[in-house]
This record gives C-alpha cells, structure tokens and sequence, in this order.
C-alpha cells in the first residue's frame, strides 16, 4: 500500500510541476486510482474528479460510451476504455486522465477474456492516446491493486513528458 501512496505523490509532483489536471473514470477498480491519488494533502490543486461507472448505463450516461461500442465489443475491451477515457476529459476539467475497466473476479471470466484482464485507456488533451490490456494474477483483491498501480505508473511516465512531446 506504501507503494500506491508513493507513486501518488510522485504523479502529484509531477502533475503539479506540469500544470495539469487529473480525472480518473473506473470499473472494476471502483474508484481505487481517486482514492489513493485524494490521499495526497493538496490534491485538489490537480485533482478534478472520478467517475465511478460500474454498469454499461454509467458509461452511456456518464460519459458518453455508445451502446453499439458496448454491444460489439463489451465493456471490457480497449474501444470501450477508449470512448470512457475521451468521455472522461469531455466531461471535466481534466488535462489528463484514465479509465479502466475489467473482469477482477473471482467470477465473469471467459476463454476470451479471463478474469486479471484489465482495458486501460490514457488520454490528454493534447491529443496523447494510449489503450491497451493487461492479464493479472492472483485473487480480487490482488488484480485490482496492480491495476491501481499500473495506472499510477503509466501517468507518471507519460508525465515526464510535457503535453506536446506526449503523442
């Protein structure tokens, strides 16, 4: 857990030292990337919001995932975290921001898609895109912790990067 607070203060650092602004829209996580990010004294200096959008409808309403977008692809898939992460900076004051969505178990996998996998989507407004899936291992617990952390790093790396040099 030390490590997730670390790597916040370090997005922090640079988030700040940037000039941006974060928001976060999360499935599987439920809000786990907000929460260890809000644990950080100042945040609000580069904090927006998080959408906590668990159902297919949250996604529609929230953030404007299309319905054909869920039905033909599903909600974890990386055209879904696209659409919710685009959603996300459309949808507030963000520079940056990420989604999430995934199957953390321990039920919902299937053959295609086994539970530890994990649809990330990053995205400024700079025009800087990045989805992709991940496959992690261990309980429920244990598959939503690496995605909390995979987001945190993924952010902290591209935040070396001013908005311009991102893409």
């Amino acid at each position: 857990m030390q490590s997730l607070i670390q790597l916040s203060e370090q997005l922090g650092e640079r988030l700040l030292q940037q000039g941006e602004v974060l928001a976060t829209a999360e499935s599987c996580t439920g809000g786990g990337v907000a929460n260890m990010v809000t644990e950080v004294a100042g945040s609000s200096a580069w904090f927006d919001r998080a959408f906590v959008t668990y159902s297919n409808e949250a996604k529609q309403e929230m953030l404007g995932v299309a319905e054909k977008t869920l039905a033909d692809f599903g909600a974890v898939s990386e055209a879904v975290v696209k659409e919710m992460v685009l959603g996300t900076l459309a949808h507030s004051n963000a520079t940056i921001a990420v989604s999430i969505s995934g199957i953390a178990g321990p039920s919902g996998g299937s053959a295609e898609k086994p539970v530890g996998t994990v649809c990330f989507g990053f995205a400024d407004k700079y025009g800087w895109l990045r989805c992709e899936t991940c496959y992690f291992a261990g309980d429920r617990a244990k598959v939503r912790i690496q995605a909390i952390e995979y987001s945190l790093k993924v952010l902290c790396d591209a935040l070396l990067k001013n908005g311009s040099e991102r893409k």
